[in-house]
């Protein structure tokens, strides 16, 4: 038995070195500046996730109300040795049809060298909002003005009203007319 986390090293093959592993990878996802030695309910309900312990017969109520029942008074976190409890509570719950011993050991396969994926996020996408909005045939309006027929842009000059010194006020619709 290891005293520093109060179980036994090694369960039906299943080294707890492996435990802590994914403890520690789950605890530091996300957070540069995780240690590696405890966990909150977030991280841990995406552990229970990932590795398939929630499901039909565990649901994330149950995974919320055992992590509070575990956690320190006053606490968000817990530690290894608390998380190693919680499978044992869980393992009863996620395996009604086996023995006590052999759910504790079919959870810590099932948890056993996991790390936390990224599967659902987003992704960047290579067409659609990016090609018709840089589509310049598609412009209007004063934006239309703003770019020439090749599609490439005008510049300062598209972008202002430059303003010409022959003399003439703005809208004079007979410019160029006069004769010296």
């Amino acid at each position: 038995i290891n005293a520093e986390y109060g179980y036994q090293r090694r369960v039906r093959g299943i080294n707890l070195s492996e435990m802590e592993e994914t403890f520690a990878a789950f605890s530091k996802f996300g957070d540069t500046k995780s240690t590696g030695k405890e966990l909150d309910n977030k991280k841990f309900s995406k552990l229970c996730k990932d590795t398939g312990i929630m499901g039909k017969l565990v649901t994330s109520t149950d995974v919320d109300i055992i992590f509070s029942k575990h956690k320190p008074k006053g606490g968000r976190t817990i530690t290894v040795r608390e998380f190693g409890v919680i499978l044992d509570e869980l393992s009863a719950k996620r395996f009604p049809k086996k023995s006590a011993d052999d759910a504790k050991a079919a959870m810590r396969e099932l948890v056993a060298g996991k790390a936390p994926g990224t599967t659902g996020t987003t992704k960047a996408t290579k067409v659609g909002a990016t090609d018709r909005l840089t589509d310049t045939s598609k412009y209007t309006g004063s934006h239309k003005e703003r770019v020439d027929a090749d599609g490439k842009g005008k510049g300062i000059q598209g972008r202002e009203n430059v303003v010409s010194n022959d003399g003439y006020v703005a809208g004079y619709s007979n410019k160029d007319t006069y004769d010296n």
